[in-house]
């Protein structure tokens, strides 16, 4: 029977791994819907979202070639990279108040009628001069005898959440007239003027914030709004920066030929960032009151798991490495090999798949539970998602994906991921509530993210030059996170704004199958023979499919195993 030993040179990486994950796992599933819950529309969190890639494209390649360029000061410039990326998320917490009321995400209250608050005072209700002041919104009202009509809501500057006779009133036709028009075939009753409204209760939703000018250029003229943009787009280039070194970091752990063994050290980031996603998102349930989600204990957990990370990191032992000669060189000479310029596009194919996942997934879920009446434990059913994701197929394919490299190589490991991806989008369309979701991302994510990222980050160990991992390490990543994630997050925010969540899944599914296609037929015209096929680094150099068929050409310049 064999004895299990443990690797305690690698026992560092292992709990850097965990623990940083760990310590992003509270706050960074969650920042889209954060931005929901302030009002952002999806068009303009797209946007975003957008542009922060387009910044990690940058800032990838620029720190790896720092890392590389400084090569005894790496650790210093990793724990500083390290903290940088955790002090904006904390500071989140920090934002002022949303300038005037703040409506539920959905902007509908339950359970209503006339006498539920109080008709308004003409002369304590003032038409609002600031984005401070009190807003008149416009709500239709659906009763529960098929009833609707239109009556617009005076809420002040303090409301927060749910209708009450302290926060709000109902407005009278003579306060709002210069402020609501209402279609001809509606129905319009001041129900202030019934005292005997015998119409049941009722449901009332309210003017949206994005179809409303006025109080949309409030909200993106805040401060809020542009704390949590700065502070957002800090973090996320944080965290994607340290995870790009930390993969070059972990690849010099391993040496040479230890591609393969990636997986088993990274599989370590995907418990701690399952595990603290879900005691966030059961911590931030209990903690809030109604629909209006408080995330102090996410980021009580920020702080906590950053610090054991930062301690981590500080015993960490970086192995002395042959250095590059000139850097930039090497990694220009590497981007001129076609193979290695259609991996990095596909690669980018696979980041605007993904990025969708990340950023929209959530948004849709919530959507989702809007519909079915699960709003009251949607941060709990949020956090067993990425819990599934990470604890049930990450953990498996990071575990198992040396093996399944070395059984099929580099190109059909890339097919099959697309294919993965696009039976899991459009699964996803088709779930009927968001608790169906969570074991279509138990079963799908490990397949679809994990082994996707293992195959794209242990493809740019073995084709790296010496000295050039983390520089080569950012390029790869750097398409698929910054590029392929700028690309997706805007597409899949203005097809969601337009054509829906359920239409938008199905278009990227699509995407996804043609992506496959595509990548098999160059993988079996052009690709194979030119592929590394088993991680191993060896002194063979890299050979187009011509000069592969001739086994007596001389060695190139190249190292990169076939």
């Amino acid at each position: 029977m064999a004895r299990f030993k443990l690797n305690y040179r690698q026992l560092p990486v292992k709990a850097h791994f965990f623990f940083f994950m760990a310590a992003m796992g509270p706050i960074l599933p969650f920042l889209p819907v954060y931005g929901k819950q302030l009002g952002v529309s999806p068009v303009v969190m797209g946007s975003i979202t957008a542009v922060l890639p387009i910044l990690f494209l940058i800032a990838k390649p620029m720190f790896g070639l720092l890392v590389d360029y400084f090569r005894s000061y790496r650790k210093t410039l990793f724990v500083a990279l390290l903290t940088a990326t955790s002090l904006p998320l904390i500071l989140l917490y920090f934002l002022p108040s949303l300038p005037g009321p703040v409506l539920p995400e959905d902007h509908a209250f339950q359970g209503v009628s006339c006498s539920t608050i109080d008709a308004c005072n003409s002369q304590e209700v003032e038409i609002p001069e600031t984005c401070f002041s009190g807003r008149i919104i416009n709500c239709n009202w659906t009763c529960s005898d098929s009833f609707n009509f239109t009556q617009p809501i005076y809420f002040d500057a303090d409301h927060r959440g749910n209708l009450s006779r302290s926060s709000t009133c109902l407005a009278s036709r003579r306060i709002n007239v210069d402020y609501f028009t209402a279609d001809q075939n509606e129905t319009i009753i001041d129900c202030t003027k019934f005292e005997n409204f015998d119409h049941g209760i009722c449901n009332v939703t309210c003017e949206r914030l994005e179809d409303n000018v006025e109080l949309s250029s409030c909200l993106y003229t805040s401060a809020t709004f542009w704390g949590f943009v700065l502070l957002m787009s800090l973090g996320t280039i944080g965290f994607n920066v340290s995870n790009c070194v930390s993969d070059a970091i972990c690849f010099d752990v391993l040496g040479d030929d230890g591609q393969m063994g990636y997986g088993r050290q990274r599989v370590w980031g995907t418990i701690g960032f399952g595990v603290a996603a879900l005691l966030a998102g059961f911590a931030v349930d209990a903690w809030s009151q109604g629909e209006t989600k408080v995330y102090t204990p996410a980021f009580i957990l920020i702080f906590i798991f950053t610090c054991f990370d930062l301690a981590c990191c500080v015993k960490l032992e970086l192995p002395s490495i042959s250095e590059s000669g000139n850097i930039l060189k090497d990694v220009c000479k590497l981007l001129r090999h076609k193979p290695i310029a259609i991996f990095l596009c596909f690669a980018t194919l696979a980041g605007i798949i993904d990025s969708f996942m990340i950023y929209f997934l959530f948004w849709y879920v919530e959507d989702l539970a809007a519909t079915t009446g699960d709003m009251g434990q949607i941060k709990l059913i949020e956090g067993l998602i990425v819990a599934g994701e990470t604890l049930g197929g990450e953990v498996i394919f990071f575990t198992l994906s040396g093996r399944i490299l070395k059984k099929i190589g580099f190109g059909y490991s890339f097919v099959f991921c697309f294919c993965c991806y696009s039976l899991r989008l459009g699964l996803i369309s088709l779930a009927p509530t968001p608790w169906w979701i969570l074991p279509i991302e138990f079963f799908m994510q490990g397949p679809t993210y994990a082994l996707c990222y293992t195959t794209i980050v242990a493809y740019a160990s073995v084709v790296s030059p010496p000295g050039t991992s983390a520089t080569v390490q950012g390029i790869v990543a750097g398409m698929d996170d910054g590029l392929g994630f700028a690309v997706g997050s805007l597409v899949g925010g203005i097809l969601y704004k337009r054509i829906g969540g359920a239409r938008t899944l199905r278009l990227f599914s699509l995407g996804a199958l043609v992506s496959a296609a595509a990548y098999l037929i160059l993988h079996l015209l052009y690709l194979k023979d030119a592929m590394p096929k088993n991680g191993n680094r060896e002194n063979i150099e890299y050979k187009s499919p011509e000069d592969a068929q001739d086994s007596n050409l001389d060695e190139k310049e190249l190292p990169i195993s076939q």
